[in-house]
């Protein structure tokens, strides 16, 4: 079953359940699938869901920062709930052992033999570990076994 097919279904049960926060957070990612479709003028696979799901768990992230920051712990806690429930939508993340062999094998597919390779490396890591990964933890660890 496809992500949007599982979002849909997912809608439809909290609809019925009366799970109105839940139903929020769904209509929230659905309507930006459906944004992004719309600007792009293309359907977005599993993949392009994936990402968007990305960004939205980032933007959570960036927001309970900032609430927290600002002593906003009420607008922080609602931050934290929809990042629960968007997260049950991605893949499960990778461990850093596991993050660290991608890594490898990229470095020996690419050829990439110096800091200055990185670009090239993150190229080729981006769609294998999009979703799966911490995408800043990636970058961490490439500098790192680039420079070792």
């Amino acid at each position: 079953m496809s992500l949007k097919q599982q979002l849909t279904d997912d809608m439809k049960a909290a609809m019925k359940a009366g799970e109105k926060h839940k139903l929020g957070v769904i209509r929230l990612i659905n309507a930006e699938i459906q944004r992004r479709e719309v600007d792009e003028r293309i359907t977005l696979d599993d993949t392009g869901v994936i990402a968007v799901l990305d960004k939205m768990v980032k933007q959570r992230k960036d927001s309970v920062t900032q609430y927290e920051a600002a002593n906003r712990e009420d607008l922080a806690q609602i931050e934290r709930d929809e990042l629960v429930i968007i997260d049950t939508y991605l893949p499960a993340k990778m461990g850093e052992t596991e993050i660290v062999a991608a890594i490898q094998a990229a470095i020996a597919e690419t050829g990439a033999a110096s800091a200055a390779d990185m670009g090239k490396l993150m190229g080729a890591l981006k769609p294998k570990l999009a979703g799966q990964a911490d995408m800043g933890l990636v970058s961490k660890l490439v500098k790192q076994q680039l420079a070792g």
